[in-house]
């Protein structure tokens, strides 16, 4: 058997590994779950674009303690085997990150629980005085933050894969070697992937790149 083809695993965050939106326990904590909802109204009916809806939903945790938030982080609903998965992808040779529009206190409270090597998502949010400050503009950029990550591990494009649900991860999909949608709601996301999945168990994407082999995008 030859060596494993794909030396970058993304992943998305809200949608891919948590049930649900993680962003809709902030915004209930924050008592602010109407202005959630009717943001994803209007992002779902493209009545707002991603830049928009992504400002909308960081600062539903604006004035919230940064502890405030990781506790919260630590009982989102998740699926199943994201440590198991992370593990199994070492294994196998590979490098796993997080591609997200989720800022870097996020990011580092999940690469700290469950072993991501990297992370990018959406930059100019400093924390103030322990506390979440308001967003102000941010550029949703998931395709600069792949360029990062290949970069960074000097990775081809056709040795990494990504793992998502929503129409920023459909871009990222022809930009790699293997696009899985993973748990989308979204049937042109499903269209746009390699392989589109639906289940409560992560490691199945390990045994679905176990047998995709890599295109070239």
């Amino acid at each position: 058997m030859g060596a494993w083809p794909y030396r970058l695993v993304t992943f998305d965050l809200d949608g891919t590994l948590t049930r649900g939106h993680g962003w809709e326990i902030i915004a209930e904590a924050a008592g602010r779950l109407e202005e959630y909802r009717a943001s994803n109204r209007r992002f779902l009916a493209r009545r707002s674009g991603e830049d928009e809806h992504l400002r909308e939903l960081l600062d539903l945790a604006a004035g919230m303690e940064l502890d405030r938030v990781h506790e919260l982080l630590a009982v989102t609903p998740r699926v199943d085997g994201i440590p198991e998965t992370v593990a199994a992808l070492h294994e196998r040779g590979a490098r796993v990150a997080l591609l997200t529009h989720n800022p870097s206190y996020v990011c580092d409270w999940y690469v700290q629980a469950f072993g991501f090597d990297d992370a990018e998502g959406t930059d100019g949010i400093q924390i103030r005085e322990g506390r979440i400050p308001p967003a102000g503009p941010v550029r949703a950029d998931k395709s600069a933050g792949l360029a990062r990550l290949l970069a960074r591990h000097d990775i081809g494009p056709a040795e990494a894969s990504h793992v998502g649900d929503g129409w920023a991860d459909a871009k990222i999909f022809p930009r790699v070697g293997a696009g899985i949608a993973f748990n989308s709601r979204l049937p042109d996301v499903d269209r746009a992937a390699d392989v589109a999945l639906h289940g409560n168990d992560l490691t199945e994407v390990v045994r679905t790149l176990d047998r995709l082999p890599p295109r070239q995008p």
